[in-house]
């Protein structure tokens, strides 16, 4: 992902940073879907081929699930999730 078009949004409480590649994103809405926490949203955005992009709606409510990242067809999300956090879902 080139770093012009990447949306970086970083959370506090859990310390989870959120990347979004408005450049790949198509609006196909998998990623909206398929988060638990209602994180994501689409937005209208007339220039895009399905008329919308995601954006975080509320950073506080990811969990670092990664569902949207592994889940997102075109690889337009990134999550950058503590180590530790990391480890704990892992022993999980």
């Amino acid at each position: 992902m080139s770093n012009d078009s990447k949306k970086f949004i970083k959370g506090t409480s859990h310390n989870f940073t959120i990347m979004i590649d408005e450049e790949y994103c198509k609006g196909c809405k998998i990623c909206v879907d398929v988060c638990p926490k209602d994180t994501l949203e689409m937005v209208p955005m007339g220039d895009r081929w399905q008329g919308s992009v995601v954006i975080v709606r509320d950073i506080e409510t990811c969990v670092g699930c990664l569902l949207c990242e592994l889940q997102c067809p075109d690889f337009a999300i990134e999550i950058d999730v503590p180590k530790k956090v990391k480890k704990a879902a892992a022993t999980s």
